[in-house]
Order: C-alpha cells, then structure tokens, then sequence
C-alpha cells in the first residue's frame, strides 16, 4: 500500500482527491493537513509514501514545508498547484511530478504510477536529491566550506568555530556547536541547529573533514549527528540502532557504522 497525505488549504480540494484516490485500490490516504505546519508534523507522526502537497497556502507555503523536512524525511512529493506554464516547466526540469489544478483522473493516475516505481529506494533517494536541489536554488542558500576553512587556518585552530552560510545575498554564520545533526541526499545536506534546516549544496564527505570528530560522529551514510546530542540509545535487527536526540528526533545508525557505537556512548 501507498499511504499518502493529502496537504491543502481549501476543504473542498481536500474533499475532491480523496474522491478520486478512492479509486486506486493500493493507496491508503493516513492522513489530511489544512496548512503547513500541520503537513510537517502529519509527515513526521505518520510516516506517509507520498505527499499530495498544494504551493499556494497561507503561513508556511509547500516549499517551505519542502524545507524544513528535506532529508531523510522526504517523502515522494507531488505537487498539487495552479502555477502557470513557466513554474510547471521549472518542476518537469527538477523532475518533480505535479498535479494542475483542477486535477485531472489521467494526470493523476499517471502521478500515482510514478510514486510506485518511486518506492524503490535508489529512485527514492534520487527523488530526494531532487527535491533539495530545487529547495536549495529557490532559497539561494549555499554552503561556503572554504570560508569556514580559511577562517579555521586564520584562527590558528583545527577546526572553524562556524559555517558560513549565503542566503539571499547575506552570510549567515551558524555557530558549529548549534548543530544538531546533518542528513545528506547527493550533493546537497541539511543541516538542522536550533529549531532551523539549512539546505545546502555540498558533499558530507568535504563537511566531514571540517568537523572535530570528537564532537560529531557519522553515523550513517547520509547522518552526522552531534553526540552531546544524543540522549539514549536501543538496538534495532540486523545489528543497527536508533538513536534519539535531546529534541525527541530519532535518527538510524546502520551497521556499517557500528564501529562509531563507542563514540556516542564514551
């Protein structure tokens, strides 16, 4: 079953896909959100396959419900808008599916074909990488590593204090010890310090390097996670753990990094 969400501000859109995903004998509609913040915590709480998720909503709008839960949180994402001819061009080039308003069977059923094929993990982690890239060009934030380094070297220390930050024309400057952890899909990571993600271009193997490893540990291949963070630890089959953070998160350690166990508990 695909379990999906359905994210809108307007009752009557909300009403109109579920009737038409009635139709569809593998999909499971979990959930249903008016704004939002109520998607961020619906996704979160429920775990959903595939989010029906509308752009045009007051507050907090779909790209930046994309924002805060870009990552390994990602679900597939479809979008559901009333952008012109230009936008929908912008996501057919990011390779988002979408839906137009008013929805379409067809378009629909089409959308839900994807999703499926979407399910296998490598497409999804594609699917992901996709999503922060253009999470990532609409906020015009980029990651300056070398500034943190140069600033490492003028400083004298190992390792930079800070991590530099463009968005929208301004540095912001993220104070190394607020992360809380960091999560990667290709070439793009999200970092998340107090309460804000930061969703950047960069490799986690370069921010790696730059990080004191006796504060950060990797944990996955995709999650570095701060271990003043961590606040207790459970085993999980197959030799893997899940770690829960001083904010309730939890977060994976797979086998392959189980040699960093004692790190986290030391």
């Amino acid at each position: 079953m695909l379990k999906a969400l359905i994210v809108d501000d307007e009752p009557l859109a909300r009403r109109g896909l579920e009737i038409r995903l009635q139709k569809f004998d593998d999909v499971e509609i979990c959930g249903q959100s008016r704004n939002g913040r109520e998607a961020i915590d619906a996704v979160r709480e429920q775990s959903p396959d595939i989010v029906f998720l509308d752009i045009q909503m007051p507050g907090i709008n779909g790209f930046e419900v994309l924002r805060r839960l870009s990552g390994s949180d990602m679900p597939i994402v479809i979008f559901v808008t009333a952008y012109d001819e230009f936008a929908l061009q912008a996501f057919e080039a990011n390779a988002l599916d979408y839906l137009l308003k008013p929805i379409n069977d067809e378009r629909l059923a089409e959308a839900i074909e994807r999703a499926r094929q979407a399910r296998d993990e490598k497409l999804a982690f594609q699917h992901r990488t996709k999503l922060l890239k253009l999470v990532c060009e609409l906020t015009g934030r980029e990651l300056t590593l070398e500034g943190a380094i140069a600033e490492a070297v003028a400083s004298r220390s190992t390792f930079p204090e800070r991590l530099a930050i463009r968005d929208s024309g301004e540095t912001v400057n993220v104070p190394i010890h607020t992360i809380d952890w960091i999560d990667a899909a290709g070439d793009y990571m999200c970092v998340h310090a107090e309460g804000d993600t930061y969703v950047l271009r960069g490799t986690m193997k370069r921010l790696e390097e730059i990080l004191d490893p006796d504060k950060f540990v990797r944990v996955h291949r995709s999650t570095i996670v701060n271990r003043k963070r961590v606040r207790s630890l459970r085993p999980h089959r197959n030799g893997e753990y899940f770690l829960t953070l001083d904010n309730s998160r939890e977060l994976k350690l797979s086998r392959s990094y189980k040699r960093n166990l004692q790190l986290l508990v030391s």
